[in-house]
């Protein structure tokens, strides 16, 4: 489990290098199955997602050996096509290996995957998509069982544009013979980074970035090398951090177009940005103007996941930010360890009003899931005395070492 020790109060100054996508990784793993061959992912962060996905990868059959920041994956000799209800509940995106399992063997047998309790996820785009694709499934007791003599390309349309059914039904399409058009499709960075793995393994897939995605399947699949694109959470994560705290961080790997949202954002509160290609410069060094309202939204809307982060900082603006969840409904978990710190919030249904306090103060508070965590973690870093922050395995699900980067700004946070 552990807990990490934050002694806050410290203005950040510094250089970080952004990990690579927790996001998008993940998706290109279980896409790993799919060339019966070698696939080398470069840039992988070593967080417990991958840890998880990876076991779940040598579990049917593939041989990975994951050395720094390289995954190397061999699925030649996959033979197994059930994955244990026990490994699905150790992160939500497993439910990603459905797609890529069915499309190399016709069948799968999994289960209702776990991850951080964030309300209401069903799997039931992801169920109906792959339906259209010619599958037959049954679900019994949170066991999902799927098969399909022949896949076949279909027209699936989304009624919403859920980035985990649009990358399964991806997966899935490279088996099916003929076109597959996926409409109303996410639009999120992490699914073109999926798309360009797969073209480079052989895969037809196009569109990606838009809201219509083509795959035209049956395609011979070969050995592959990809690097991993940079994580735009992380990047938002130590933005925000460097805008509570004060100070000045260079943030170096990004993609900033990923997160143009959130610069606009900090600007519009009071920050100095400098912008370069793949890097960006934060700087505050007076006060913080309250944030107007924030809607979160699929891509390129606000991201969901950089909303907690964001929270945190408007705990010590100057007058009242306004946030509206509109993507999971039980978001706002961390508002309530917020308040334990002095924050001053209000939530009622989507909507949390967040009055900006002069000080936040040391607490002891509990993670409730990944982004959370990383919320309180740069509040603790901006609080008066100390912090013990606990549960930080939700932290450790998408952030490598967190302890380690905010140490390298100037920040006191220590892993016990």
């Amino acid at each position: 489990m552990g807990t990490l020790i934050v002694n806050g109060g410290r203005k950040l100054d510094g250089t970080i290098s952004v990990q690579g996508a927790k996001n998008s990784v993940l998706p290109i793993l279980a896409a790993t199955i799919l060339n019966s061959g070698i696939s080398v992912i470069h840039n992988c962060p070593r967080i417990s997602d991958v840890d998880a996905a990876i076991k779940i990868l040598r579990y049917i059959g593939c041989d990975v050996a994951f050395e720094g920041n390289v995954v190397t994956v061999d699925s030649s000799n996959v033979k197994n096509c059930h994955i244990p209800d026990e490994m699905m509940r150790e992160m939500r995106s497993s439910v990603i290996f459905m797609g890529a399992v069915l499309a190399r063997f016709g069948k799968v047998s999994l289960f209702t995957p776990g991850g951080c309790e964030l309300g209401a996820r069903p799997v039931d785009l992801h169920i109906s998509s792959l339906k259209k694709l010619g599958a037959k499934i049954e679900e019994e007791a949170g066991a999902i069982r799927c098969s399909a003599r022949h896949l076949k390309g279909n027209d699936v349309v989304l009624s919403f544009p859920s980035v985990g059914a649009t990358e399964n039904t991806i997966l899935a399409a490279t088996a099916c013979s003929g076109r597959t058009r996926i409409i109303n499709a996410a639009r999120e960075p992490e699914i073109s980074d999926l798309q360009e793995f797969l073209v480079r393994m052989g895969a037809d897939v196009s569109g990606a970035g838009s809201s219509m995605i083509v795959i035209n399947g049956k395609k011979k699949l070969h050995n592959v090398e990809h690097e991993v694109m940079p994580d735009r959470i992380c990047a938002a994560t130590f933005m925000c951090a460097a805008a509570l705290c004060g100070g000045k961080v260079r943030i170096e790997r990004i993609i900033p177009e990923h997160i143009s949202t959130m610069f606009s954002i900090l600007e519009r509160a009071g920050c100095d940005i400098k912008r370069g290609e793949d890097s960006a410069e934060v700087k505050r060094s007076g006060s913080l103007s309250a944030i107007s309202t924030v809607r979160t939204l699929p891509y390129p809307g606000f991201p969901t996941d950089a909303q907690p982060p964001l929270m945190a900082l408007a705990t010590k603006c100057i007058g009242t930010s306004t946030f509206v969840e509109n993507i999971f409904d039980r978001r706002y978990r961390h508002a309530s360890e917020l308040v334990r710190m002095g924050a001053d919030i209000k939530i009622e249904g989507k909507i949390a009003l967040v009055h900006g306090v002069r000080e936040l103060f040391g607490s002891s508070v509990k993670a409730a899931d990944l982004r959370g965590g990383a919320a309180l973690v740069i509040a603790a870093m901006a609080a008066e005395g100390k912090s013990e922050i606990e549960c930080i395995e939700h932290i450790d699900r998408g952030y490598e070492k967190i302890e380690a980067d905010m140490r390298k700004l100037g920040a006191d946070v220590v892993r016990k």
